[in-house]
């Protein structure tokens, strides 16, 4: 057959471990044979980060920024223990972390619907995404236990030195805590723009939620900047056929259970955090949850959700046989390749990408999964497959 013509190249972040055994695999059965692609490949590696002093990661953004659409490898964040292994020269930062900054990008989390891996919650019959800002709040909070007797106060001051504001947060009579947070509008506003280019790209309502009734300056400040890029993009909303609704997040988690999903939920830092999770275990799997980093000019990097599956690649350094669940990983490139396809006007790579995804979904649903899903599955006859013997059975699928 004759090869489709990819026109704009792809940037690839390859990564370490069990993915970046699958990475290969999934490149050799899916990619060369049917694409005609220019991969910009930049190798995120821990070790090559450590080479290049992390220079390699901050061009794999900027390339992305370039290019447009990127695809990338789970990849290792170095603790102490990993500084040892590898012999690195420092504790280097997330990639993910450095490239979001970049990018400047919001990271939405997609769970992948199979019908014989129901979710845990029966109404729930279209994925629910996950929006979370990824600045501030607690994450960047400052804390005081309080010892004694004695005020607390939050104080403005201005860059001239001038006090303009001092608020009294509370008169202690005895211990206790106290903390304070932050957060800009920059960030926010950059927020609201990747949140409503993932709704309007996806084609899905968004949900925007937050506590306004209680915080009436911090959360108010979201939902007003939510709320005028609302107004701000009201036309793209009706072309796409989709809304933007506001709720208070008790009414949101209270309405999302009763729910059948099919929309983007955008939360702040905290509530995101947690209802991800909530969500990916209502879904099933973090193997079967996606990664897409949108920036506000529109850029998208594609990822799986989970690490670097480490306890399989020791197995598979040992010569054991592995059953390491591709899925994620395959969709981060169909994301990818969709959206190339998007942005090029390719219909013919955006077919390709669906009906890759669709490959997958058949074997799983034929009741040929890797071993992690046997216990979810609802199939009849199962048959757990080791993680080569899974891509073939999508290759022949396909």
């Amino acid at each position: 057959m004759s090869k489709i013509k990819v026109k704009t190249p792809l940037v690839e972040l390859d990564g370490d471990e069990m993915t970046r055994i699958i990475w290969k695999e999934i490149k050799d059965r899916f990619i060369y044979p049917y694409l005609d692609i220019n991969l910009e490949y930049y190798d995120l590696s821990v070790t090559h980060r450590d080479e290049t002093n992390d220079q390699v990661t901050v061009d794999s953004a900027n390339a992305i920024k370039k290019h447009g659409v990127g695809v990338k490898c789970a990849t290792i964040t170095p603790n102490g223990d990993r500084v040892k292994e590898f012999s690195l020269k420092k504790e280097w930062p997330s990639p993910n972390g450095t490239i979001r900054s970049i990018l400047d990008g919001t990271v939405f989390r997609k769970p992948i619907i199979i019908n014989n891996i129901p979710p845990a919650v029966k109404s729930w019959k279209k994925p629910i995404m996950i929006g979370r800002h990824a600045y501030g709040d607690i994450y960047r909070d400052v804390e005081l236990q309080v010892t004694d007797p004695g005020k607390v106060e939050l104080v403005y001051t201005l860059a001239d030195g001038t006090e303009k504001q001092r608020i009294l947060v509370h008169d202690y009579k005895g211990s206790g805590v106290a903390l304070a947070m932050h957060n800009l509008d920059k960030s926010i506003q950059s927020f609201a723009k990747s949140c409503f280019n993932y709704a309007i790209s996806e084609k899905v309502n968004l949900w925007f939620a937050t506590k306004d009734t209680i915080s009436k300056k911090y959360h108010a400040r979201f939902r007003q900047i939510f709320d005028e890029e609302a107004k701000a993009r009201a036309k793209e909303l009706e072309i796409a056929g989709i809304g933007y609704y506001y709720y208070l997040i008790d009414d949101a988690v209270a309405q999302i259970m009763k729910n059948e999903g099919g929309m983007l939920w955008a939360l702040m830092n905290y509530d995101g955090d947690v209802m991800s999770d909530m969500v990916a275990s209502g879904f099933g799997s973090l193997g079967l949850m996606t990664s897409v980093l949108v920036s506000p000019e529109g850029n998208f990097e594609y990822e799986a959700a989970h690490g670097t599956v480490t306890r399989h690649f020791r197995k598979h350094q040992k010569g054991e046989e592995t059953s390491t669940n591709s899925v994620a990983s395959i969709f981060a490139w169909t994301g990818a390749l969709h959206k190339r396809g998007e942005l090029d006007k390719n219909d013919e790579l955006v077919q390709f990408a669906e009906k890759l995804e669709k490959a997958v979904i058949d074997t799983i649903e034929s009741g040929e999964m890797t071993k992690d899903l046997i216990g979810l599955s609802t199939s009849e006859k199962k048959i757990g497959l080791n993680t080569f013997a899974f891509l073939d059975a999508v290759k022949n699928r396909l």
